[in-house]
């Protein structure tokens, strides 16, 4: 069983101050930020930032749903941490300031199968995991 990594990244054109808070936002940046590939979700505790609680169903493909229960932290003034209590994985979403805008880095992490089932999935999720989140950058450089 190995560590699984996705990671994606995209330049929007807003103060890094502004993408943090809109990222921070779960009760009403957060699900404008969703693709079809999101259901059941869900804000149990807070709603903005550090102490959030989140739900969702996240369907990477049709055959694989994750029942994520997310956990926000805020390490830093431009990271936020989302631990998932059903699972191993973890998305870090960081912000840097880029020219006028900003620089968005989502990385996922999780402990992946072992086998020749391991390997599909360290070779096919990250992949299929980046584009739901491109999906998500591109919403997101819409709302802010």
């Amino acid at each position: 069983m190995g560590q699984v990594t996705a990671t994606t990244q995209a330049t929007v054109e807003a103060s890094p101050e502004k993408v943090i808070a809109a990222l921070a936002d779960y009760t009403g940046t957060r699900p404008r930020m969703l693709t079809e590939h999101f259901s059941e979700y869900e804000v149990r505790e807070g709603g903005q930032g550090a102490g959030t609680v989140v739900h969702w169903k996240l369907a990477a493909t049709s055959k694989r749903v994750r029942d994520c229960l997310l956990t926000v932290t805020a390490p830093g003034p431009d990271t936020l941490v989302e631990s998932d209590a059903n699972s191993s994985m973890v998305t870090t979403w960081t912000v840097a300031p880029a020219g006028s805008g900003s620089q968005v880095t989502v990385r996922t992490t999780w402990n992946g199968a072992s086998g020749v089932g391991g390997f599909f999935e360290r070779t096919f999720a990250p992949r299929g995991l980046a584009r739901i989140y491109d999906e998500q950058l591109t919403k997101l450089r819409t709302i802010v």
